[in-house]
C-alpha cells in the first residue's frame, strides 16, 4: 500500500492519495458489512476512543506520506517502526502487561537502531524523516488504543471506524488540492483502500487475540517489505547506515518475541 502511495505522488499530491485510501477502505467496509451486520457496526459503543484512533493513524498516514516523498521508503519505514518498541512500554503503563528488565535492553536497541539510520547533527540528517518518527508515536497510541478497544467493540465496529474519521476530514480538504487522476490511476487508488482494510482487519483481529507486547515484534516485518519496494520499485539505495540501524530494531523485536515466548511457556507449566 505504501509503495502505491509513492508511486502515484509522483504525480498526486499526497492528500489527495491518502484521501482514496481512507474513502475506499470506508466504502468497502460499509458495503461488504452493512446488510449482514444491519449496520449496528455504524453505532461503537465508545465512539470518542474510536474517533481518537482514527485521528491518530490519520497523522501517520499525512506524516509517512508526506515523507516518503523525498526519502526512501525502508527507511522512513525503520523509523516509523519505533512505534511497536514505544508499544511495548505503554502496554506496560497504561493496559498493565507484564515488561520485564529484558525489554527495556530490546527498547535501547531500537532507539539505537533509528538514531543510526537518523543520524542527528551530521550532514546525513534530513530533517523529512522526522515525521516519520512523529508517525511512530501517533501509531503506538493507535496500536494502545486498538488493544484497549477488544472486547468493547466489535472487531467490525473497530474497523469501520478506522478511516472513518479521516475519510470525512480529507473529503473536506480534497478539493483544494486535488489533481484529475489519470485513467490508469484510479485502479490503483482502489486496490490502496482494499490493501488498507485487508491490513488493518488482519491488524485487529491479531490485537483481539493477543497482548500488544507480544505482537509488536512482528509488525517489524514491514521494514524488510518496505526496503524491498524500495529498491525494487524505486531503486532506492540501502546504506550501512540503515543495514545496521534496521538489524538493531529487528534484533529488538526478536528479543521481545523470545521473552513473551518464555513467559507464555511458564505460565502453562503446572
Amino acid at each position: 500500500m505504501d509503495a502505491l502511495g509513492k508511486h502515484l505522488m509522483q504525480h498526486l499530491p499526497p492528500v489527495q492519495v491518502v484521501w482514496a485510501r481512507y474513502a475506499f477502505h470506508t466504502l468497502l467496509v460499509a458495503s461488504i458489512f452493512g446488510l449482514q451486520r444491519h449496520r449496528r457496526f455504524l453505532r461503537p459503543r465508545h465512539p470518542w476512543l474510536q474517533f481518537i484512533r482514527g485521528l491518530c493513524l490519520l497523522g501517520v498516514s499525512l506524516g509517512m506520506y508526506i515523507a516518503i516523498r523525498s526519502v526512501p521508503l525502508g527507511e522512513a519505514t525503520a523509523i516509523m517502526f519505533l512505534a511497536p518498541i514505544l508499544v511495548t512500554l505503554l502496554a506496560g503503563w497504561l493496559l498493565h502487561e507484564p515488561i520485564r528488565p529484558t525489554h527495556l535492553l530490546a527498547v535501547l536497541l531500537g532507539f539505537a537502531g533509528v538514531l543510526i539510520i537518523l543520524r542527528p547533527g551530521t550532514a546525513g540528517f534530513r530533517p523529512a524523516l522526522l515525521l516519520p518518527l512523529g508517525s511512530a508515536g501517533l501509531l503506538a497510541f493507535y496500536f494502545i488504543l486498538t488493544r484497549h478497544l477488544r472486547g468493547r467493540d466489535g472487531e467490525i465496529t473497530t474497523l469501520f471506524h478506522t478511516t472513518i474519521a479521516g475519510t470525512l476530514g480529507l473529503t473536506l480538504a480534497t478539493p483544494w488540492f486535488w489533481i484529475p487522476p489519470a485513467p490508469a490511476e484510479w485502479p490503483l487508488l482502489v486496490v490502496m483502500g482494499i490493501l488498507g482494510a485487508s491490513g488493518h482487519l488482519m491488524l485487529i483481529r491479531a490485537f483481539h487475540l493477543a497482548g500488544a507486547a507480544s505482537l509488536s515484534p512482528w509488525l517489524n516485518t514491514q521494514i524488510l517489505a518496505a526496503s524491498l519496494y524500495g529498491v525494487g520499485v524505486f531503486g532506492d539505495s540501502l546504506s550501512l547506515y540503515f543495514l545496521v540501524g534496521g538489524s538493531l530494531i529487528v534484533l529488538g523485536g526478536i528479543l521481545v518475541w523470545h521473552i513473551q515466548e518464555r513467559g507464555g511457556a511458564a505460565d502453562k507449566t503446572p
